[in-house]
């Protein structure tokens, strides 16, 4: 990607940047001229993600952030607002997968995995949005994208011969769908603000959560977050995207 004048002072924090589709999203970001904060759980783990970034001439600086701590939130928040007095983009990318797969019933998911998928990929995203919300409001033009999942649409889970209609896995499910809902309820609050917030489905990507059965290769897994950090104000707020295309909640 090309440098942009226009994204030049932008600032961008991307959660679970370490790596995959964070790491990607990043990487994509910082070669438009967006200033990009990389966050890790551990602090080793983000500043070796800016010093990889930092070597392609990427403006690039690292958080310790995990997620689910409330103390990294409210640090990265202090940090942020210290040194950059606001924040551009917010691309909640940090989430996990189901450790029990596609192959247990309703019926045997353990309370502990429906908590432990939910700790991250929904509360903790309401939660470090709340804490940033301050500081996206001092954007001339925020942008918060939320990665969900296709596997968050409760329309094509109950659509016989949709895409996903036999792949169901409730803990990581219903979180994506619990992080849709947040993505409307945030978007309906922000929209007389120059504020958007977009759900973005990545695809099935070749991660270590999507494994290399994937089709999709990571740059273009980070086309649709990259997107939606960059929309202009003529934008959609408040949807569900995959690569320019709506999908149903």
């Amino acid at each position: 990607m090309a440098q942009n004048a226009s994204n030049t002072g932008k600032v961008a924090l991307i959660t679970g940047a370490n790596r995959g589709i964070g790491f990607e999203t990043a990487k994509q970001l910082g070669e438009t001229g967006v200033t990009v904060l990389v966050a890790a759980r551990s602090l080793q783990a983000a500043e070796e993600t800016a010093s990889r970034l930092k070597a392609q001439g990427i403006d690039a600086q690292p958080i310790q952030l995990d997620v689910t701590n409330p103390a990294d939130r409210v640090a990265a928040a202090k940090f942020i607002g210290e040194k950059f007095g606001k924040l551009d983009i917010l691309i909640n990318n940090a989430g996990v997968g189901s450790s029990t797969g596609f192959a247990v019933v309703v019926a045997d998911v353990p309370d502990e995995e429906i908590q432990r998928v939910f700790a991250t990929n929904f509360l903790a995203v309401v939660s470090l949005t709340r804490e940033l919300l301050p500081l996206i409001r001092k954007s001339e033009a925020g942008r918060i994208v939320n990665l969900s999942s296709i596997l968050g649409s409760l329309t094509l889970h109950a659509t016989p011969g949709s895409p996903i209609y036999d792949f169901k896995s409730l803990a990581y499910d219903a979180s994506k769908s619990a992080l849709n809902a947040y993505t409307i309820h945030l978007a309906y609050e922000l929209k007389d603000t120059p504020i958007k917030v977009n759900s973005a489905h990545p695809g099935w990507v070749k991660t270590e959560m999507g494994t290399e059965a994937a089709p999709m290769e990571i740059p273009e897994g980070a086309q649709t977050s990259v997107a939606l950090a960059l929309l202009g104000p003529d934008g959609p707020t408040g949807q569900f995207i995959h690569l320019g295309q709506e999908l149903p909640w």
